[in-house]
């Protein structure tokens, strides 16, 4: 009995020490809390500029409320310098400075009808959160050697602040600490953690389906005490620290806030840097960490230097010059534009292709193209080895729930698809480039590579074929629901056609209505992908026997368009490409083709852009920024991850709802155009005067409205059916906008892809139903109508030349016997 107490007495102390020990993420009273309500103080705001939109035919964007919260770390007193940051001032200063934001479609250039209204969060991460990262962070450092330090910012105010920059730079500039390296991947479930923590998402999963509440997007911006995670100091307990008081610093702590070495993070092995985006809902800014130095060789858009995060250690430097309050207004300008620049590229960044798709079927058929038979690169278990089951679950990811999407993959030789090979060959090119070598000289030579545009035209061709060929042997029972076969070159288009059976039913609505048929035009093979099918063809072109350094343009292993990717993969070295970090060039690897299909597919089914990309309408072209270049993305030299981040995901569902909803909006106005074009030929009296209606009108002011003067007593020619079934369209299609505006802001994403898909049919039909209308009516107005017939053969055609030959006859007998001689 008493060894038994002893026991239950020794287990309870350890459980109760163990509940004693200090633990961070614990909720208490007065943790951060998110707030998610800002829709209602926006609501009259999105509806009267929907309904200014649809009724006054004024070109104003669709508004959708996004949420951007801005965690700080380590900015309560309680991280590097002690620095502190007033919430409220930064969250109005984003306010101001950055309220909305607009994207743009980098195919075509054009701005989106959409745009964001930003609704910022700002709040503080506690002492025992910062405390558990920097655990974390300090256990996952690892030494890498030496780096120089960089000494920049300075204010040369005053000859004596010169003095102290030269002598700072004599003495400090170009100076060798200790680097460490951190693994990004191994810390970031505590980011994670954080996250869940901050937003109460322990008891939901991570995909939308599970989820039946907001979601949101985070950025963490951090500020580590260096001198507490030293992985050198062995001597700091953090444990303690976790709920304890922390020291205050003197003068000289401050001179050692930087703690004499340099650490940076590499996500998944890929390029150095301070910045990257994590696998969740969320973004890590480390202004502790580098700073790190990366772009592109001789070229300075988008380049990261010492230079382009803000630094707590300038700011401190300037602080004791002027005045405290300038030099935080300084940083906290630098801290908003930070921000925007996230919010630009990572939360709402630039739709790659804008594809209306209103399929519910996705076919990937990846067709390997190889010139040899040393390998496959369908086989696994090989390092070059193409994983189709990790591309499906990631593609799946970027779908909406309902859209089946199918993968398949099979090797063709290239020697028996001629055209194929021929197109391989022409798209060879070369250009000259020209390079700085260690003579400090440049150094011409041509580079070879691959034009994607060229390889699209041939291979569009044969896709059709390739993929129900692949399909056939993978699973036949798919073949007939994926792709009709036809006869070849079959020009029928009577009723027995087996398509019709899968056209949409706003494609056949002018059949119905309209006199003119449509000319007939031969089909180019016999298949067709059934209605409700989407193929996207991925060609990858496994090539021996090629250049080393052989690419594809703009030194990428990986070509898209709306509708095909290819992929150039060969079993050659690491290329060195004109891209460097910190000191050393980056390499591609043309081997492993995984992540670049990946990414191809990403932009073609998602719509998603590279986080370094942006399209200028200033410089007319995509401009790029290589900040966001490294994290969970398969974009760029920087990035060495084959998966795709949950925010990156999110953009993708949004990326397909917003390209209905502008595609809503186009319609729309080229509806308003068509009726302005009608009225503007045909509401005139022949003296020029406007027309006048009757006076039965509803009270509401449509943009109908205005083509109707009172200036004459002419009948009107709309017809009253159009006025009231556009006016009925355009107030449901308002309530409907409003309700998918909060729907977005509330990431019911699923509600909102079904919403803009009801709103684009409808659109659709309100569409053709116009036209239709008014091509009736423009008929029924015309004062006069040709017609062309063909002769008609009657017995008066043989009476009249019966006629004109006897008036010969009677003409020649009277000369005749008229005659003199006679």
């Amino acid at each position: 009995m008493a060894p038994r107490s002893f026991i239950l007495a020794l287990l309870s102390l350890l459980l109760t020490q163990s509940e004693s020990a200090p633990q961070a993420f614990r909720r208490e009273p007065g943790h951060p809390q998110w707030h998610h309500g800002a829709f209602h103080d926006v609501r009259d705001t999105i509806r009267s500029d929907v309904r200014r939109m649809l009724h006054s035919r004024a070109e104003v964007p669709f508004q959708v409320p996004l949420e951007v919260n801005v965690v700080l770390i380590g900015f309560s007193g309680d991280g590097g310098y002690r620095y502190t940051i007033d919430v409220h001032r930064l969250e109005q200063f984003l306010r101001t400075s950055f309220p909305s934001h607009r994207p743009s479609c980098l195919e075509t250039g054009e701005l989106l009808d959409i745009e964001h209204h930003l609704v910022y969060n700002a709040f503080p991460a506690g002492q025992p959160e910062l405390i558990a990262l920097e655990k974390a962070l300090k256990e996952a450092m690892v030494p890498a050697g030496k780096a120089r330090e960089a000494i920049n910012g300075y204010s040369l105010h005053s000859l004596e602040m010169v003095s102290k920059f030269i002598y700072n730079f004599q003495s400090e500039f170009g100076r060798e600490v200790p680097l460490f390296e951190v693994e990004a991947t191994a810390v970031e479930p505590v980011f994670q953690k954080l996250y869940s923590y901050i937003f109460d998402m322990d008891s939901v999963g991570s995909s939308v389906t599970e989820m039946d509440r907001p979601v949101s997007s985070a950025i963490f911006i951090v500020n580590f005490d260096k001198v507490r995670i030293d992985p050198r100091n062995k001597e700091i307990d953090l444990d303690s620290l976790m709920y304890g008081k922390l020291p205050e610093l003197t003068e000289e702590d401050l001179k050692k806030q930087e703690g004499d070495y340099i650490y940076r993070y590499r996500y998944d092995g890929g390029g150095a840097t301070q910045v990257w985006l994590g696998s969740g809902r969320f973004v890590v800014i480390d202004l502790s960490a580098g700073p790190c130095t990366y772009g592109k060789i001789e070229a300075e858009e988008g380049s990261v230097s010492s230079r382009t995060l803000p630094r707590l250690r300038n700011v401190m430097h300037l602080s004791s010059t002027t005045s405290y309050q300038s030099s935080d207004d300084i940083f906290l300008g630098q801290l908003a534009s930070l921000v925007s620049t996230t919010v630009e590229h990572v939360i709402a960044p630039d739709v790659r292709f804008e594809t209306v798709d209103l399929t519910s079927r996705l076919l990937i058929p990846i067709i390997v193209l190889q010139n040899h038979n040393r390998y496959n690169i369908m086989e696994k278990g090989h390092n070059y080895s193409i994983n189709i089951e990790e591309i499906e679950a990631e593609v799946k990811n970027l779908l909406h729930d309902g859209q089946e999407v199918v993968i398949i993959g099979g090797v063709h030789s290239l020697h028996r698809h001629e055209k194929l090979a021929i197109a391989v060959s022409k798209a060879m090119r070369g250009h000259s480039l020209q390079e700085t070598k260690n003579d400090g000289r440049f150094h011409v030579h041509t580079k070879t590579y691959l034009d994607g545009a060229i390889l699209k035209e041939e291979m569009e061709r044969s896709a059709d074929v390739l993929a129900a060929g692949l399909l056939e042997v993978a699973d036949p029972s798919l073949s007939s629901k994926y792709f009709l076969r036809q006869n070849w070159m079959d020009e029928s288009e009577g009723s027995t056609d087996s398509i019709l059976k899968h056209k949409p039913l706003w494609a056949s609505y002018n059949s119905k209505h309209g006199k003119k048929r449509k000319k007939k035009v031969k089909k180019q093979g016999d298949l067709q992908p059934t209605y409700g099918t989407r193929v996207v063809p991925v060609f990858v072109l496994s090539l021996a026997d090629v250049d080393p350094n052989l690419m594809m343009e703009d030194e990428s292993m990986v070509w898209t368009s709306n509708d095909v990717v290819i992929v150039l993969e060969h079993q050659n070295e690491k290329i060195p490409l004109s891209y460097v970090s910190e000191t050393y060039r980056r390499h591609a690897f043309p081997s492993q083709a995984q992540r670049h299909i990946l990414a191809g597919l990403a932009s073609v089914v998602g719509g998603l852009s590279a986080p370094y990309e942006k399209a200028s309408h200033v410089h007319e072209r995509p401009v790029v920024n290589w900040l966001w270049a490294a994290g969970s993305h398969p974009f760029g030299p920087f990035s060495n991850t084959s998966h795709i981040s949950q925010m990156l995901r999110d953009v993708a569902l949004r990326n397909s709802i917003y390209a209905r909803v502008d595609s809503v909006l186009r319609k729309i106005r080229e509806t308003s155009e068509t009726v302005q074009a009608f009225a503007a030929e045909y509401l005139k009296t022949p003296l020029g005067e406007p027309i006048k209606g009757k006076k039965e009108k509803s009270t509401t002011e449509l943009w109908l409205e205005k083509f109707y003067k009172k200036t004459t007593n002419l009948p009107e020619p709309f017809p009253h059916e159009l006025v009231d079934r556009l006016e009925k369209y355009l107030d449901g299609l308002e309530e409907q906008l409003v309700e998918m505006s909060s729907l977005l802001y509330d990431h019911r994403l699923q509600d909102a892809f079904l919403n803009s898909s009801d709103i684009l049919q409808s659109t659709m039909f309100t569409q053709q139903y116009v036209d239709h209308v008014l091509a009736t009516e423009t008929d029924n107005m015309r004062c006069c109508k040709i017609e062309y017939k063909y002769p008609v053969h009657s017995s008066q055609t043989y009476i009249y030349g019966g006629i004109l030959i006897a008036g010969f006859v009677v003409y020649f007998v009277v000369i005749f016997f008229s005659s003199p001689v006679r």
